[in-house]
C-alpha cells in the first residue's frame, strides 16, 4: 500500500508541475492556485513528520484520490466548470472518506448502532464545516464556489446530501463487515 500511495503522490505531484508550466504566463494567483496542491498532497507526509503520527496507509490512499480528484481534476484542471457532476461525485467521495476517518475515532465497546451513527454524523460534521468554510471564503475573497448567485442555497445543500449519501454508503459497509464478524 505503501508503494502505491507514493505512486499517487508522485502523479500528483507530476502532473501538478506541468500543469504550472504550462499556466506560467497566467498570473500569481493561478500559478498559487495550481501549486497548492504541492502542499494539500503532502498534507499526511508532513503531519506524520510534525505531530509524530502513523497515519494509517489507507486513510493516506483515500487522501491521495480525494485530493486527485477534487484539487487537481476539479480545480487545476476546472472539472467542475466542464463537467456539471463532477462536483457532486467529489463531495460523495468526501463523505466516504470522512465516514472512513470517523471510523477511525470509533470508541471500543459500543453498539454497532452507535457506531453507524457517529460515523454519519461525522460525516456530516465534516460536509458543514467544508460549506461554511467555503462561505466564509467567498466572502473575504469573493467568489461563488457555492454558485449562490446561480442557484440559491441549492448546490450547498446537495452538496451535503451527497455527502450523506456517501457516509451512509460507507456505513452500510461497515455494518455488513460488523455483522460477518461476529
Amino acid at each position: 500500500m505503501k508503494k502505491i500511495n507514493i505512486g499517487l503522490l508522485i502523479i500528483t505531484l507530476v502532473c501538478s508541475f506541468f500543469t504550472i508550466i504550462g499556466e506560467l504566463d497566467k498570473g500569481i494567483v493561478i500559478i498559487l492556485k495550481d501549486s497548492s496542491i504541492v502542499l494539500t498532497a503532502t498534507l499526511p507526509y508532513i503531519v506524520n513528520k510534525l505531530f509524530k503520527v502513523k497515519l494509517n496507509d489507507g486513510v493516506i490512499f483515500v487522501w491521495l484520490i480525494f485530493i486527485f480528484l477534487a484539487h487537481y481534476m476539479g480545480v487545476t484542471a476546472e472539472f467542475y466548470n466542464k463537467w456539471e457532476g463532477f462536483d457532486k461525485v467529489v463531495h460523495t467521495f468526501s463523505g466516504v472518506l470522512t465516514a472512513y476517518v470517523g471510523m477511525l475515532f470509533l470508541p471500543k465497546g459500543v453498539y454497532i448502532w452507535f457506531k453507524i451513527l457517529f460515523i454519519i454524523a461525522f460525516s456530516w460534521m465534516c460536509a458543514g464545516l467544508w460549506e461554511t468554510f467555503e462561505f466564509v471564503c467567498n466572502i473575504l475573497f469573493g467568489g461563488d464556489a457555492q454558485r449562490v448567485a446561480a442557484t440559491g442555497v441549492t448546490d450547498t445543500m446537495l452538496d451535503m446530501i451527497v455527502a450523506f449519501i456517501g457516509a451512509s454508503l460507507f456505513s452500510l459497509g461497515f455494518y455488513v463487515k460488523e455483522k460477518l464478524k461476529n
